[in-house]
């Protein structure tokens, strides 16, 4: 497939392309701002093709974790352009996710995002896609090299519009694997219209993705985006998994409170998922989570992280 193929077209129909090439001072990069105060621009970087898959990896103080999670995407068996949201980091967590593109060669963009909340920082993410396939990745999670194409090879098919990765421990055998990938498969064809996968595991048809509307913090603000999104997005086709696509969260410590929902509302998912989707979450879930407080932000991990209001992190220049 050519890089032609895969190039879309930018909003207000202005064609953008990184080009992934090495220059004398490493791989060629961008920072871009996404401030409301300024404009971005959508010009093109080098003369070649873009990849045909863009990775959003939104970030708030991962600092501990982005490198290697950047290594293990710079190792993927097929071309791709690393989008970077920074979600009002403190910690020098976008210096270091721009050491390690540069490391490990990989082309790049790093947006800011001042709105708090991963539905915020994906949407802004979302805006720079120009690319057929687009994944969404978590900064603290590990990922094969084969992870984008296993990915690949699902969206592939007839009327998949979203493809969903299992998660297994780090260090799991072959063995434990294929035990999480039979218990993933079989709720998979018990349960087709729900999501198996985690925002950290999902990966959609950029078209499918942006004819749902993408995310949008107006519709849905809450925990649970993967959930929600999968409903939106399987209106335009079906979503798939297999054996090969799986990913490794890193090993961290968790201090928060619950962002889970009850046992009662995920059996009320399941029976409403295909014909009352949109009851579930719009009238059903909404008011329940908000009464929790549970609101896209809260998904922060640690307690002293806890913010909401508006993070005024640094805005990254234009390079």
């Amino acid at each position: 497939m050519s890089g032609g193929d895969c190039c879309g077209t930018a909003p207000g129909g202005t064609a953008s392309s990184i080009d992934p090439g090495n220059t004398a001072q490493g791989t060629v990069g961008m920072y871009l701002d996404l401030d409301p105060a300024g404009g971005h621009d959508t010009g093109r970087v080098g003369g070649r093709g873009y990849p045909c898959w863009s990775v959003l990896v939104p970030f708030f103080n991962e600092r501990d974790y982005l490198a290697a999670t950047i290594s293990s995407l710079a190792k993927q068996s097929v071309p791709l352009t690393l989008i970077l949201i920074d979600n009002g980091s403190t910690d020098g967590g976008a210096e270091v996710a721009q050491t390690a593109c540069r490391t490990n060669g990989l082309a790049y963009l790093l947006v800011t995002e001042p709105r708090p909340g991963k539905v915020a920082a994906l949407a802004a993410g979302l805006d720079w896609v120009r690319t057929r396939w687009v994944a969404t990745c978590d900064a603290d999670t590990l990922y094969p090299p084969h992870y984008l194409a296993a990915a690949e090879a699902i969206l592939s098919r007839r009327d998949c519009v979203a493809a969903g990765a299992y998660f297994v421990p780090p260090g799991a055998s072959s063995a434990a694997r294929d035990a999480e990938a039979r218990v993933v498969l079989t709720a998979a064809r018990l349960l087709p219209r729900q999501s198996h996968a985690g925002g950290a595991g999902q990966a959609f048809r950029t078209e499918a993705l942006r004819a749902a509307d993408g995310f949008d913090t107006e519709r849905w603000n809450y925990v649970l985006e993967d959930h929600e999104i999968i409903h939106r997005v399987q209106r335009h086709g079906v979503m798939g998994y297999s054996r090969d696509l799986w990913c490794m969260p890193s090993p961290r410590d968790r201090d928060r409170d619950s962002i889970r929902w009850t046992l009662f509302e995920r059996l009320l998912y399941a029976a409403c998922a295909p014909w009352a989707g949109d009851w579930f979450f719009y009238s059903f879930l909404t008011r329940r989570l908000r009464r929790r407080h549970l609101l896209s932000n809260h998904i922060r991990e640690r307690q002293y992280q806890h913010l909401e209001g508006p993070v005024l992190g640094p805005p990254h220049p234009v390079f």
